[in-house]
């Protein structure tokens, strides 16, 4: 049998510990509770404790024996416990063991201060004694003596070290139970925040690691080192090892700044302060000291033996000790204290209890605990964490008076139920009841405010009692929008003392009493419990909105909050340009290899001066590693820095970021386009604009009549008397208006009714904040769809003024009088899978809001709206909701259905109970509230009406869709919406063109359904696809390929009511099956997986938060800036990059040919034609500024790539760069360089400085003139880089002394040389790309002579 365990208080002692089996058990009529426990529940009534000034001595309190409080008592108890040292003996020695070097204490029985179960652990099941184990003595010695748990203020870093060497990890997959303000018994992970990728010792190896991954890279390096042998060493090693080195010093560089800017952000929000709750007990010297039971069993530092070395002599200490105490205690009383102490944001520990202002970040997920918007006192700062202070707190509001928390055990059910205490609460006022609202636009990517509730268990707490508190929470989850847990209030004083005459009660009825209700009572006595829901957290980097001040206790720390869970790292994208070039320079690194045994071959493989042939070839290989540049992806790395720039600083895209600099050329590639709907093609601007009441419809200008029958309503509300309270406006007022007819009454009775039903059933709070001097009104609410509800009862007549946790006030825009007010009973919020949102209220008749719930003058009404597919089930059987619904969305609009139930008293409290019940479960509990909901509110609703909220397009969003798809982009339309929705706005967008026909998919349950589906569209392959999420699953699930197959040939799908799983993993399979490249464009938080699976991600920053833009490669701020994005920058970005890597493989190549001839003509010697400083020159200051100016090259201007999309078109088949361009340049170079060395060698020399310097020169001339042939729209800054390159060199000649001959460079023989081998080298080519234009024109040739 389990030992029973009691939640205690950790600052009084009047907690008792029972062991029912053990046979040292000290007898509870010796203990006589009624001494300490009677005095302590009265200072706990007082918010007071009795204090004394600590010496030096143990004071009994701290070693305490239930009963030991009153002096006449005294001499008998002490006689009595004293009577049973020498059986106690064993026990308390036990715990202590000495070994040959000295004292060595076993502190694992009592290490568990604070533990969420039980004060410390406990004896064996058995109750037998067992001396060999130790921790079951010291387990025992803790339970004889009645030890209580520290607060952690009075814990000195010593002995919070100890703390932390004794605590146990938590498991990461366990519930943990946490004792609020408090240390806790387990180990949690700090709260500290690390982004980078790299540590001091890691980060050379995993950034070499990744370089040479690259085959560039190694090849490089494995040249380098190939210098370092004697044998194979052809010039200086600095002219290999130098160019690499420059790369990677770059590229590490990088790697290291944004390693430390990471760092450096991390720093600071790890060393952000924060106020945090010190609780003190002043009645216990031990603890104010800060003295630590674990301390006692520590060798003294003057004897050398440990404190409880003597544990006879010690009773005697503790005796007199007790004696002093009780004194002082009669004779002064002081109350706990609560100090303030400040913490940095990584030091933060499960259990702290935090003090939170306005507009500052959560520095981890925690539970509201209380919110307040004025301090009735100041909690007296504390410089550091160990001080202490004594002051008095008065209560930090009023307490609730919440039936739930007064009168029974358990309290409300429902976060949100707490009955008013003022029903003229102003707006300022709305916190004053434990309301704060949160911004959460970091961790879900939505703008909008959301309210975040203290449970009425803690809010009505006093600050002091805090730490009665426990929080039981779930293990750590990455679902940021699910939370279940149970706050826990333990029991004090009275309690205590009462409970322990019922455990004696029923010890003394012997083992044939019924255990099974005293056993679950004398677990918790008096325990009460309320349950937490996600309206009670705020999660890691959220923001408090609301000013005022909340309280809440930390429950996960740094990488177990929700945050940290649910931020997958980024995957890194590497371009398909790259993956090209890669394998490009893998040939040429075959056709090197190739050409070295050649040239080695036809020497016959013979040794030659001592040198082997696989020497030979060795060498040649070295000689010829300027075949694959080094200098290749600097240059496209710069280049891809340039396009970024170009995309940031455009006039027409203002608000562009580009936060993947290293993919802007997949701009110029991207074939499918995957699009969230609301907030991307449309502005997330909700405005209600009709409503239909079953027999009529409201729309446009007649919505005045709506105001109209408004005005009649509260034009009735009038008292018999005048000095009679103003009546209010309830459900059952009479709608009465003489001159009207009968008709028009109850078309006027109707419009009322749901004009009421959409004032009260939502979640939308107003503020008020002061701009510019006067003071504005704005709507807060998670969905803005709710906010554009209120906006329009307000523009008919009815405004919202005030709504907190207690009640909802409404008054009439047109005489200012209040006209409704409610007490909200029960609030169930929208999720994603109910789809609907209901509160239940109770109706004040009359301005004094004193009624309570059973007075017969309150109607208790349940309203509740939602989406028409599950409200159509429960509203009551009518003819015209299917296709009223229908026609809106038709129109475009987003429909929601609107019912109402009358409740009695009766049917309430019944409900009441038993929904309380169901949120009490740990197990299963939504779906225990969601049943209770179904069975007593959710049957038979009365229906009111149907509104439709218009959600406007983006602007431009029909233009660039349609050329989007004349670029030969495909578009899906990914949404969460619902059908007819997504279908009216798929046809207003023009996503679908006019008279397409669209092929809908929708609840489809079998597999035999969907082949027949599938077989349709094999036939209609130019038709567009609407299918929702339960019939997408059941594709991927059952016709993965096939449908991905046949779906990918369609123009434009739209897929509705899909999940963010569902959209990344559309993304992923259209990557997979098609190996083309996918943009996705979104705006939410729900959009990041999608965006983060893309070869592209765009995000929008709109109404739904910046996360979606922080997550992408991409951010801008229009969905129509996205044309401009692809069609113009991705395709310059991609042309520009294709030629500049071609150009730099042709200027490798040229120089390798040139080499290869000189070694022919030097009978195949392994020998370096340019050595040194021309071999890097070349590469750098003669030809790198005019290679590179190609990068500000365009094909077509920007007016013609709009006209013509169809451009566009044309670089998704990668024609721009492929094998057969490339082979085309592989040729060209041939050639170039055959010609140069060759005739170098024919009209000079075989070898020397005067065959150099001609050849060289022609072979800088060369480039530079290759490169103005490349050029189609001509730079300032390319003129300027070719002409500035050809002066340098010029003046360069004068210090090459030790490679040219300077006096035949001045000679006329020199200068005709180099013309003529220039002009040879230079025409064919030239007159043969004139040829291929004039007779075979590219596209933008063709628009250009248009």
């Amino acid at each position: 049998m389990s030992t029973p365990q009691r939640h205690h208080h950790p600052h009084s002692s009047n907690l008792h510990v029972e062991y029912p089996n053990s046979e040292d058990d000290l007898d509870l009529e010796e203990l006589g509770p009624e001494t300490t426990l009677n005095y302590h529940s009265r200072a706990d009534k007082k918010a007071g404790r009795t204090v004394r000034e600590g010496g030096d001595t143990i004071a009994l309190r701290n070693l305490r024996t239930d009963g030991l409080g009153r002096p006449r008592d005294r001499p008998r108890r002490y006689e009595a416990f004293g009577g049973r040292r020498g059986e106690e003996a064993e026990d308390l020695h036990g715990l202590l063991e000495y070994d040959d070097e000295g004292y060595k204490p076993d502190t694992a029985g009592i290490s568990r201060i604070g533990d969420d179960t039980a004060p410390f652990a406990h004896s064996s099941a058995s109750g037998q004694r067992q001396p060999e184990d130790k921790k079951g003595s010291g387990s025992r010695l803790v339970a004889k003596l009645g030890l209580t748990s520290l607060s952690a203020a009075s814990i000195s870093p010593d002995q919070e070290h100890l703390d932390r060497d004794n605590e146990e990890e938590h498991d990461p997959t366990a519930a943990r139970h946490i004792l609020v303000g408090q240390p806790q018994s387990s180990r949690f992970p700090p709260n500290s925040i690390s982004n980078a990728k790299y540590t001091p010792w890691s980060f050379l190896p995993r950034t070499l690691y990744k370089e040479f991954s690259f085959f560039f890279n190694l090849y490089f390096l494995l040249v380098a080192l190939s210098q370092i042998i004697p044998a194979l060493r052809i010039g200086y090693l600095s002219t290999y090892v130098a160019p690499l080195a420059f790369v990677l010093a770059i590229t590490l560089g990088k790697e290291a700044a944004d390693d430390i800017a990471r760092r450096k952000r991390d720093a600071e929000a790890n060393a952000e302060p924060y106020t945090v709750l010190r609780f003190h007990d002043s009645l216990d010297p031990l603890r104010s000291k800060g003295v630590h039971w674990g301390s006692l069993l520590q060798p003294s530092r003057t004897t050398g033996k440990p404190l409880i070395h003597d544990v006879d002599d010690r009773l005697t200490a503790i005796q007199e000790e007790e004696e002093n105490l009780i004194g002082q205690a009669e004779s002064k009383t002081v109350s706990t204290g609560v100090s303030e102490v400040i913490k940095k944001s990584r030091d933060l520990k499960v259990g702290d209890v935090l003090k939170l202002g306005r507009d500052q970040r959560v520095p981890a997920d925690v539970v509201v605990l209380k919110s307040y918007t004025t301090e009735a006192f100041m909690i007296p700062p504390s410089s550091s964490e160990g001080t202490t202070s004594t002051t008095e707190p008065a209560n930090l509001v009023e307490p609730i008076t919440d039936p739930s928390t007064k009168d029974t055990p358990t309290t409300q059910s429902s976060s949100r139920t707490s009955p008013p205490t003022d029903g003229n609460a102003s707006s300022a006022d709305v916190t004053a009841v434990g309301e704060t609202f949160i911004r959460t636009d970091q961790l879900d990517g939505e703008t909008d405010w959301k309210l975040r509730l203290a449970s009425p268990l803690s809010q009505s707490l006093d600050i002091s009692d805090f730490t009665r508190l426990k929080i039981i929470a779930g293990k750590p989850d990455r679902k940021v929008n699910e939370f279940i847990g149970t706050v826990e209030l333990g029991p004090v004083g009275k309690e205590v003392e009462e409970q322990a005459s019922k455990i004696k009660k029923n010890k003394s009825a012997g083992p044939g009493h019924d255990k099974s209700n005293g056993h679950a009572e004398s677990d918790h006595p008096a325990t009460q419990s309320a349950p937490l829901t996600i309206d009670n957290t705020a999660w890691a980097n959220t923001v408090l909105a609301s000013a005022c001040t909340t309280l809440s206790v930390v429950v996960y720390t740094g990488p177990q909050t929700r945050q940290a869970l649910s931020t997958a790292p980024s995957r890194s994208k590497t371009g398909l340009l790259d993956s090209e070039i890669n394998n490009l320079t893998k040939i040429l690194c075959a056709f090197t290899l190739a050409l070295s045994v050649i040239l080695v071959a036809l020497e016959g493989f013979e040794s030659r001066e001592g040198q082997n042939w696989y020497i030979s070839i060795t060498r040649f290989l070295i000689l010829f590693s300027t075949i694959i540049p080094i200098s290749l992806r600097v240059n496209l790395d710069m280049g891809k820095t340039v396009y970024a720039r170009f995309i940031e600083r455009d006039p027409d895209i203002i608000g562009a970021v580009v936060r993947t600099s290293t993919i802007p050329e997949e701009l110029g590639r991207v074939e499918y386009l995957l699009s969230d709907k609301t907030g991307t093609l449309t502005q997330n601007d909700m405005e209600l604009r009709k409503v239909h009441v079953g027999t009529v419809s409201y729309a446009n200008e007649a919505m005045d009549e709506v105001a109209s029958y408004l005005r009649q309503a509260f034009s009735v509300l009038s008292s018999s008397h005048l000095n009679e309270q103003p009546a209010l406006l309830t459900p059952s007022s009479a709608y009465n208006t003489p001159s009207a007819t009968r008709t028009r009454r109850e078309i006027g009775s109707r419009v009322r009714d749901l004009v009421l039903a959409l004032a009260l059933c939502h979640n939308v709070t107003p503020t008020s904040d002061e701009e510019h001097g006067r003071i504005v009104t704005t709507y807060q609410a998670s969905s803005p769809d709710e906010i554009a509800i209120v906006r329009w009862t307000e523009s008919i007549g009815l405004r919202l003024i005030h709504r907190d946790r207690q009640g909802i006030t409404l008054n009439s825009v047109e005489t200012g009088r209040v006209v409704v007010r409610v007490r909200i009973l029960h609030v169930f919020p929208f999720t994603s899978e109910s789809k609907r949102m209901g509160i239940i209220v109770q109706f004040f008749q009359w301005t004094d809001t004193n009624q309570s719930i059973t007075d017969d003058a309150g109607e208790i009404w349940f309203y509740e709206k939602g989406a028409d597919t599950v409200m159509s089930s429960i509203v009551a059987s009518n003819d015209w909701l299917d296709e009223e619904t229908s026609n809106m969305a038709r129109e475009g609009l987003r429909t929601l259905v609107v019912g109402r139930k009358k409740l009695s008293v009766q049917q309430y409290q019944d409900f009441s109970a038993t929904h309380k019940e169901a949120s009490l479960a740990l197990q299963g509990r939504d779906f225990g509230m969601a049943k209770v909901v179904k069975s007593y509110l959710e049957q038979d609703l009365e229906l009111l009406g149907v509104t439709g909220v218009e959600d406007k397009l983006q602007r431009d969003i029909k233009p660039s869709l349609e050329l989007l798809r004349n670029a030969g982009i495909k578009i899906w339309m990914l949404t969460g919406d619902k059908v007819e929705t997504a279908r009216c706005v798929a046809v207003s967008a023009k996503l679908v063109a006019r008279g397409q026909y669209i092929h809908t998919i929708a609840n489809l349950k079998r597999k035999d359904l969907a082949q027949d589906s599938l077989d349709f569209l094999r036939n209609k392959t130019d038709a567009c696809l609407l299918i929702d999420g339960d019939s997408l699953s059941l594709m991927l699930s059952h016709f993965q390929d096939t449908f991905i197959a046949l779906a990918v040939r369609l123009p434009a799908v739209i897929a509705c009511r899909c999940s963010p799983t569902q959209k990344a993993d559309i993304a992923l399979l259209i990557r997979r099956h098609t190996k083309k490249r996918v943009c996705c464009i979104g705006d939410g938080g729900n959009d990041v997986s999608m965006i983060q699976a893309a070869d592209v991600g765009v995000g929008i920053v709109g109404k739904e938060g910046r996360q979606a833009s922080l997550a992408a490669d991409f951010s801008i701020t229009q969905f129509c800036h996205l044309t401009k994005l692809l069609v113009w920058h991705g395709r310059n970005s991609y042309k520009q990059s294709a030629k500049l890597a071609q150009f730099i493989i042709h200027r490798g190549l040229i120089i390798s040919v040139c080499q290869t001839m000189f070694s022919i003509a030097t009978k195949f010697e392994p020998h370096a034609l340019y050595r040194d400083w021309l071999l890097v020159g070349y590469a750098t200051v003669y030809t790198m500024a005019p290679v590179f100016s190609l990068v500000l090259d365009k094909d077509v201007d920007e007016e013609l790539a709009n006209l013509y999309p169809e451009l566009y078109k044309e670089l998704t088949t990668g024609q721009s760069l492929s094998y057969r361009t490339f082979f085309v340049w592989v040729l060209v170079s041939t050639y170039q360089g055959a010609i140069i060395q060759g005739l170098s060698q024919i009209l000079v020399a075989v070898e020397g400085p005067r065959m150099v310097s001609v050849s060289f020169t022609v072979l800088v001339i060369n480039e530079l003139i290759m490169v103005a042939f490349e050029i189609t729209t001509w730079h300032p800054i390319m003129i300027f880089s070719l002409v500035g390159t050809a002066l340098v060199y010029l003046g360069s000649i004068a210090f090459l002394g030790g490679y040219f001959d300077l006096a035949y460079v001045l000679t006329w023989a020199f200068a005709w040389r180099v013309a003529t081998i220039s002009a040879i080298s230079l025409i064919p080519p030239y007159a043969v790309k004139v040829l291929r234009r004039t007779l075979k024109p590219p596209s933008y040739r063709k628009v250009q002579a248009l």
